[in-house]
C-alpha cells in the first residue's frame, strides 16, 4: 500500500477512539483506511496491556502504509463520586436536608460519604452539586470541618458511587490522580504523541503536566469545566492543543450554552494558532445504528464550518456496533462540507490577526502567493512543527505538504487541519530543498509536471523556528 493512496480528500482530521469494538490489527487498519488520522487510547477504560497492544498495532500499520499516524493518550482525571448506601440507593425529596461527609459508614436518607476532602474544602454556602450526570441537584446551606449540609433542590433516586459535578466552585485538587500519574508514565514510555488532560480548571494544571511530560509528547487541554472556560486564554497560551469535551461541559453548564461556548473555544484556538478538537456525542446514535441522525450530521458539519482541526469519535468507534461505518460517515460529512462554496467564505471570514513575526509573515505570504499564481501546493519544511502550524492557521485553499526529518513531529501534526505530513531527511542545501519539494509533491499526488509549488523553509536548514524563505518552483518532467 503506497502513501499516495492515503491522501485524504478533506482538510479536517478525524480522531477515532479504540476499544473492545476496534482492537484487532485488522480493525485498526480498516478504521485508518476509512478515514481515521489519529487514534485515541482512552485510559478511563482498559488496562495497560490493552493499550500497549493497540499502540503496537498502530505503529505496525504506520510502517505498512508509510504514513505518520498520531496517537492520543486521554487521561481519566479525577472522578468525584459518592460512596455507598446501606440499601444500595435512597430517594431524595425536594426540599429535604442532606449531608455529605467523610464518614465511611454506608449512607442513608440523611447523609452519605463523599470521600474527597479537597472537594468538601472547596465548597461554600450557595455552591451547587449535581449528582448522577445532573439528574439531582443539591445546594450547600452550611459547611463544617469535615462535612457540608445541603438542601435537595431537585430530588430523585440516587444509588452507590454516582458521579458528582461541582459547576460553580474551583476545586482545589490536581488534575492528576495517582492512577493518572501511572497512566501518564506508561503512555510516555510507549511513545504516544499527545497527552489529553481531563479536569483542567486553570493554566497551572497544564503547567504541572507539561513539567512531567518534559517535551516527550504534546499536551492537549480538555475544556469541560466552567472554571476552564473562564480561564480559557491562559489555558490556550500554555497548552499545545485544545479539546472541546462536551460531555461534562453539558452537565456543569446550562446545556443551551454549549454551542456558543464551542464556537468561542474554536475561534480563540484558531486565533492563537493552536489545534482544536471537537468531541463527545458527535455521531452518538451510531453506537447502535448504521446511520446517524440528521441533527448529528449537522452538528459535525457545523464544527467543520467553524474551522475545527479535528472531529472525534468516542464510544461510536470504541464500543459501538458500527465503528467502521461511523468513521466512514465522519469522513463523508467532512468531504461534503468542505466542498460547499459557503465553507470557504465562512472559513475566510474568520481569519485571526497575524503576529509580528517572520514566520507569520512568510506563512501569510505563502498562502496569498499560492492563491494568486494558482500553485498546486504549499510545501513547508519543519523540524519542530511550528512552521506547519503557522501554515495551517491560515486555513488556505491550497493544499499544504509538510516535509519533516522528525517522525515525532509528523505524528504530532496528524490531527492538524489541512496538513499532509511526510517523514523525510532535511534538505542539505537550497537546490536540494527545491528538488525534494518538487519530487515529493509529485510522488504524493499533489502536483503534475508543469505545475508550481510555493516552498517555505528556514535557513540555516534544520534550525527550528527559523522560517525565513519563500520560493516558487516549477515541477519538472523528471
Amino acid at each position: 500500500m503506497s502513501s499516495k493512496t492515503m491522501r485524504r480528500l478533506r482538510k479536517t482530521k478525524i480522531i477515532a477512539t479504540l476499544g473492545p469494538a476496534s482492537s484487532s490489527a485488522d480493525s485498526i487498519e480498516a478504521l485508518h483506511l476509512a478515514g481515521a488520522d489519529v487514534f485515541r487510547l482512552n485510559f478511563s477504560h482498559g488496562d495497560h496491556k490493552d493499550h500497549e497492544e493497540r499502540y503496537n498495532a498502530i505503529r505496525e500499520l504506520e510502517e505498512r502504509v508509510g504514513r505518520p499516524i498520531g496517537i492520543l493518550a486521554d487521561l481519566q482525571g479525577p472522578k468525584i463520586r459518592l460512596s455507598t448506601f446501606a440499601n444500595g440507593s435512597v430517594i431524595l425529596t425536594n426540599g429535604a436536608r442532606f449531608r455529605l461527609d467523610l464518614d465511611e459508614t454506608p449512607g442513608n436518607q440523611d447523609r452519605v460519604c463523599l470521600p474527597h476532602p479537597a472537594v468538601l474544602e472547596s465548597l461554600e454556602e450557595g455552591s451547587i452539586l449535581l449528582l448522577d450526570d445532573g439528574k439531582l441537584k443539591l445546594t450547600v446551606t452550611g459547611t463544617g470541618a469535615d462535612f457540608v449540609d445541603c438542601k435537595v433542590t431537585v430530588g430523585g433516586k440516587i444509588s452507590d458511587r454516582k458521579g458528582v459535578n461541582i459547576p460553580n466552585a474551583l476545586v482545589r485538587m490536581s488534575p492528576l490522580t495517582n492512577k493518572d500519574r501511572r497512566d501518564l508514565d506508561f503512555a510516555l514510555s510507549l511513545g504516544v504523541d499527545w497527552i489529553a488532560l481531563s479536569f483542567v480548571q486553570r493554566p497551572e494544571d497544564i503547567a504541572e503536566v507539561k513539567k512531567i511530560v518534559a517535551g516527550r509528547a504534546a499536551v492537549m487541554a480538555k475544556i469541560e469545566k466552567p472554571a476552564a472556560v473562564e480561564a480559557l486564554s491562559g489555558i490556550i497560551d500554555l497548552a499545545d492543543a485544545i479539546m472541546v469535551a462536551r460531555g461534562d461541559l453539558g452537565v456543569e453548564m446550562p446545556i443551551q450554552e454549549v454551542p456558543s461556548i464551542q464556537k468561542r473555544i474554536i475561534a480563540r484556538a484558531r486565533e492563537a494558532g493552536k489545534p482544536v478538537v471537537v468531541a463527545t456525542q458527535m455521531l452518538e446514535s451510531m453506537i447502535a445504528a448504521p446511520v446517524p441522525t440528521r441533527a448529528e450530521v449537522t452538528d459535525v458539519a457545523n464544527a467543520i464550518y467553524d474551522g475545527t482541526d479535528s472531529v472525534m469519535l468516542s464510544a461510536e468507534s470504541a464500543a459501538g456496533e458500527f465503528p467502521l461505518e461511523a468513521v466512514a460517515m465522519m469522513n463523508d460529512i467532512a468531504v461534503e462540507t468542505e466542498k460547499d462554496p459557503m465553507y470557504r467564505s465562512v472559513i475566510d471570514a474568520k481569519h485571526g490577526a497575524l503576529e509580528a513575526t517572520t514566520a507569520d509573515a512568510i506563512s501569510a505570504a505563502a498562502s496569498q502567493v499560492a492563491g494568486t499564481i494558482g500553485a498546486a501546493a504549499i510545501v513547508t519544511y519543519t523540524t519542530s512543527g511550528s512552521t506547519a502550524l503557522r501554515a495551517a492557521r491560515e486555513r488556505g485553499e491550497t493544499s499544504v505538504l509538510v516535509l519533516t526529518p522528525s517522525l515525532k513531529t509528523a505524528r504530532m501534526l496528524a490531527l492538524v487541519w489541512g496538513l499532509h505530513c511526510v517523514h523525510t531527511p532535511d534538505a542539505k542545501n537550497f537546490a536540494d530543498m527545491v528538488d525534494k519539494a518538487c519530487k515529493i509533491s509529485f510522488a504524493e499526488g499533489f502536483t503534475r509536471p508543469g505545475q508550481r509549488v510555493v516552498i517555505m523553509a528556514g535557513v540555516p536548514f534544520g534550525t527550528p523556528g527559523s522560517t525565513n524563505i519563500l520560493r516558487i518552483a516549477w515541477v519538472g518532467e523528471q
